[in-house]
């Protein structure tokens, strides 16, 4: 898996860089907010971007006050544009390694060659979405084949909505997308009748859900558009949208290497942070989809700033207390 997220910025043509008071590993929505906070606080900050955004399927995001809407790419390229405003050293480049050395700081290895020393580190490299082998589902995500209702759900609202089951979650989500369809089908695909609980069937029914098991061979996709799933046993439904749920790894490798504390959820294992974003790793903070798959755009955007601010905040008081 890549160390880095986001989108294009200077090239990291210098092999050898000088110290940084901070190194910020990840260009998406939570590093560029993050960078921007340490920019504006007259810290010498590098951010490192490897430029794969995990919302680049989309054509557009939604749920951003003011940025409702807006292309990803765009909203990234205007990021980078006002962080570099502050002085923000940004490269296009990926983070390979990381040690701590015995001051407690640490040495970041790019993969040109480069090197950069930092006082501190914020990690914010996002997660890697992976889809169930099923047909089409590639091709189509981030287009009819959706994960977030509060992310698409208007924009499909009232459609014909299909959800893929890839676990116990998946009755939660196709209760939750009765809010924008009236016309729900959970496809079982791999999940045997059984599993569902008497609960799960009495739910499903007081939404309007219908449920259909057997295993889902693909869908069918007509003019660029899903028109509906195709069953192994070779029966059509037609939809118009299907919902699915990822499984999600997280980019944590650099976490992993300096040895952060992790714990298990329900939608993957993430290193565990406090409410600033900071790892049992002193000096290593974590923010966005680093740290949990639920951080939309605009909550990944308030973690950077937080932990930005808080890091902030304990260099200031390092220093003071180092000159006493």
């Amino acid at each position: 898996m890549t160390e880095t997220t986001g989108t294009t910025g200077t090239t990291g043509a210098r092999k050898a860089r000088e110290g940084y008071e901070v190194v910020v590993v990840g260009g998406g929505a939570a590093g560029l907010s993050a960078a921007l906070v340490l920019g504006r606080a007259r810290r010498r900050t590098l951010l490192v971007d490897a430029g794969e955004p995990r919302n680049a399927p989309a054509a557009h995001m939604q749920g951003y006050l003011t940025r409702d809407g807006m292309a990803p790419g765009d909203f990234l390229a205007e990021g980078r544009r006002e962080v570099e405003g502050y002085g923000v050293e940004l490269v296009r480049d990926r983070v390979v390694d990381v040690s701590r050395d015995g001051a407690g700081e640490f040495d970041v290895t790019l993969a040109d060659g480069g090197t950069a020393h930092a006082r501190r580190l914020i990690v914010a490299t996002g997660l890697a979405d992976a889809l169930p082998p099923v047909p089409g589902l590639a091709e189509r995500w981030g287009r009819d084949v959706l994960h977030c209702p509060y992310c698409h759900g208007w924009e499909v609202r009232d459609e014909a909505f299909g959800v893929l089951a890839t676990g116990p979650l998946s009755v939660h989500q196709a209760l939750l997308v009765t809010q924008w369809s009236k016309d729900v089908t959970l496809f079982l695909h791999t999940t045997a009748e059984d599993d569902l609980t008497d609960e799960d069937l009495r739910r499903l029914a007081a939404a309007g859900v219908g449920v259909v098991p057997g295993e889902v061979a693909g869908l069918v996709v007509e003019d660029g558009h899903v028109t509906g799933v195709r069953l192994a046993g070779g029966t059509v439904v037609p939809r118009s949208v299907v919902f699915v749920a990822t499984r999600t790894t997280p980019r944590t490798g650099l976490l992993d290497r300096l040895g952060a504390e992790v714990h298990d959820t329900p939608f993957g294992t993430f290193p565990v942070v406090d409410a600033t974003g900071l790892t049992s790793v002193p000096g290593v903070w974590a923010a966005g989809n680093a740290t949990g798959p639920a951080e939309q755009v605009v909550n990944a955007a308030g973690a950077g700033y937080r932990a930005a601010a808080t890091v902030n905040g304990d260099l200031l008081f390092a220093d003071i207390d180092a000159a006493l």
